[in-house]
């Protein structure tokens, strides 16, 4: 009876220990069985104890968006050319009518003439690639000024304080014959769509205007019929 007893004892002893084998030899197999563990894990902690997310969830999903199927986003993704392209959207264009600041001064020289002066607007370089400015009072063909040839520097760069000239006189002819006008319009070329409206100090008698080459230099801007 005793020997009995024993051997039970022993093959109870047995079992236990081949069901601690199995739960020891499970726990071992687990993370191959559930796939590679999280990159969490290499700093020693568990996904759990870190706060991660589970598999296939929104904040998992959101752990990886540093890097965008579009290469938007993310470091080497070219974003820094892009804004440097940006930055330098200014150079190297030409001038727009929109692209520059106008000032109009009356003189007194060669019977009287408008200067104009332009300056890029803060920020914009550019360059007058066509010498002689379109300018017209009115909108009918005999209030279009006439280019003189006078002056002329091509191109001419503008950007920050640097200034381009152009002279403006609005009657050519003897008399008193003419059309009053209170403005004057003035253009970069002929088709520009954004034509600058210049207001006279006072009504113009106008008739045959001309006008000069855009210049650097305003003493080459006084306009003359040669």
């Amino acid at each position: 009876m005793r020997t009995r007893l024993t051997a039970r004892s022993a093959r109870l002893v047995l079992a236990a220990a081949a069901v601690t084998a199995l739960a020891a030899t499970t726990a071992a197999c687990g993370p191959e069985d559930n796939g590679p563990a999280p990159a969490a894990a290499s700093s020693g902690g568990s996904a759990e104890d870190s706060g991660g997310a589970e598999p296939g969830s929104d904040a998992e999903a959101g752990s990886g968006g540093a890097t965008s199927p579009s290469g938007a986003g993310g470091e080497g993704t070219g974003g820094g050319e892009q804004r440097e392209g940006k930055e330098k959207d200014g150079y190297g264009q030409s001038c727009g009518t929109n692209d520059l600041e106008f000032a109009l001064t009356p003189k007194s020289q060669a019977g009287g003439y408008y200067q104009v002066t332009a300056k890029a607007k803060s920020g914009i370089t550019c360059y007058l690639d066509v010498n002689t400015p379109s300018v017209s009072f009115g909108s009918r063909p005999d209030g279009v000024a006439s280019p003189v040839g006078q002056g002329g520097e091509d191109p001419i760069k503008l950007t920050g304080s640097a200034v381009a000239y152009t002279g403006i006189s609005p009657k050519t002819t003897k008399g008193d014959a003419g059309v009053e006008f209170e403005h004057v319009i003035i253009a970069v070329t002929e088709d520009d769509p954004d034509p600058e409206q210049l207001e006279l100090p006072e009504p113009a008698v106008v008739e045959k205007p001309i006008v000069t080459n855009w210049s650097t230099k305003p003493s080459e801007t006084v306009p003359v019929i040669v």
